[in-house]
């Protein structure tokens, strides 16, 4: 399984009850996206841009649509691009193709409520035990990553370390991306009520 996968199944087993907005987790998929891409060698960073580097055998569709799409000529996209680019719908693309895999299914809610609610959960299978493995272990990329969509506190003041630069620089990233992506909602929330306010005074 890769980053993006594990963070789908973690965030569906552990965040039920409250999951991430679609907008934060293809946020975070995106970034898990690339240090797939930079674990394979498939791309590496120079400063803040993303320059293609191998061609390997990925074995994954949706880390291969990550890589063709890519810019192959300079300017290079940079991570915070590439994050709001490839970012936009990511989610539902994952839960999507896991659904088709078998890896995700849908629960009821209740047994006495046939046609009630349902939700989607992750199936029994060695990938749900492996990504709750290295959760459960603290792996420093997924913890950093769920932390950041808000399915676990931070465990401590200082960066954990991850043990490499540009993977380091992804998750820096990712995070000023979600607090962007916050500060953008709350601008929003403030003109909708200033406009709530306004109408009702006519």
């Amino acid at each position: 399984m890769t980053q993006p996968r594990d963070l789908v199944i973690t965030t569906l087993e552990v965040a039920a009850s409250r999951p991430p907005g679609q907008g934060d987790l293809s946020l975070a998929l995106a970034g898990a996206e690339l240090i797939d891409l930079l674990d394979a060698r498939a791309a590496r960073l120079e400063d803040d841009r993303i320059v293609p580097g191998e061609n390997p055998a990925l074995d994954d569709r949706l880390l291969d649509e990550a890589l063709s799409s890519l810019p192959r000529q300079e300017p290079y996209e940079t991570v915070e691009e590439w994050l709001w680019r490839r970012g936009r719908g990511l989610a539902a693309v994952y839960l999507t193709a896991l659904a088709s895999e078998g890896q995700i299914t849908r629960q009821r809610r209740s047994r006495w409520l046939p046609f009630g609610a349902s939700r989607i959960v992750p199936a029994d299978t060695p990938a749900r035990r492996s990504a709750l493995e290295r959760w459960a272990s603290d792996e420093p990329v997924l913890a950093v990553l769920g932390t950041a969509v808000g399915i676990r506190d931070q465990q401590s003041e200082g960066p954990p370390d991850v043990g490499d630069d540009a993977v380091a620089t992804v998750l820096d990233a990712v995070q000023n991306a979600l607090r962007d992506l916050e500060a953008e909602r709350q601008r929003r929330s403030i003109e909708d009520a200033a406009f709530d306010n306004v109408w009702r005074g006519l």
